[in-house]
């Protein structure tokens, strides 16, 4: 097992062979996130041993994650955002990005475990992962515009992609907050449990992922996330494509 601190101690990573655990701790500032965090979840990316195949994603204490840290746009927390000012500011945030992104990767998937609330930035964390799975004392919110901002750190292709056009708008433009209960219903979580099962939950399902074939995990993945752009004649063309690799794959190195 190989266990890491990042970011001055606000992630912690623990690998244990084909599970990575990353898990927000700053419990006082309920997991508010911060660039050196952004950096930190990005580094976690581009350093994920080989063998992992499941990722997991959860935050120390009451909540989540509160979303940014407030104070570093007051200028009451040391750090720096991007500021619209700057000429590299799309680069900017391009890097805090990346550290959502990665949790899309064919190669693993990512799993969001959420209890308490998970707001702007961390709702759209728990957005970057595969699955969710939620504590019924979870809540979403897309923070953003109520502070005059925009969603921009990769949630806003996934909320529509999951609720669609009309539902994002609305659960945006209002910033209201969204229950567990509401959240499966609009298929933003795919369990609820009560808070003291969350952890057990969490393993029932490692457990049942790591049961499938590695190699089939991760072809079938990487299908499945072409569907939605594909005609049904490109999606089959991409099945075919896919079986074919996975099997000579086989033949080569069985």
């Amino acid at each position: 097992m190989h266990q890491s601190e990042l970011a001055a101690g606000a992630v912690r990573l623990v690998v244990d062979d084909q599970v990575a655990t990353v898990t927000l701790s700053r419990p006082e500032r309920r997991n508010a996130l911060t660039p050196a965090v952004w950096h930190a979840l990005a580094s976690i990316g581009s350093d994920l041993p080989d063998q992992v195949r499941i990722v997991v994603v959860r935050g120390e204490g009451p909540s989540f994650c509160a979303g940014i840290d407030i104070k570093l746009l007051s200028g009451q927390e040391p750090g720096q955002v991007a500021k619209a000012t700057d000429e590299d500011f799309e680069q900017q945030v391009a890097g805090y990005q990346a550290g959502y992104l990665w949790l899309r990767d064919p190669r693993i998937v990512s799993i969001a475990a959420v209890h308490g609330h998970a707001i702007g930035a961390g709702f759209q964390l728990a957005l970057s992962c595969d699955l969710r799975i939620l504590a019924d004392d979870a809540r979403f919110c897309m923070k953003e515009p109520a502070l005059g901002l925009v969603p921009d750190l990769t949630g806003t292709k996934p909320l529509v992609d999951i609720v669609g056009l009309p539902r994002a708008i609305e659960l945006c433009l209002t910033a209201r907050t969204v229950t567990a209960e509401e959240a499966v219903l609009l298929r933003l979580a795919e369990l609820m449990v009560p808070a003291g099962e969350l952890d057990g939950a969490v393993a029932d399902l490692i457990a049942a992922l790591l049961a499938t074939d590695a190699a089939a995990a991760r072809a079938t993945k990487a299908l499945l996330a072409q569907a939605a752009g594909n005609t049904l004649e490109q999606q089959a063309a991409a099945e075919r494509r896919a079986q074919r690799e996975l099997l000579l794959k086989r033949i080569i190195t069985p």
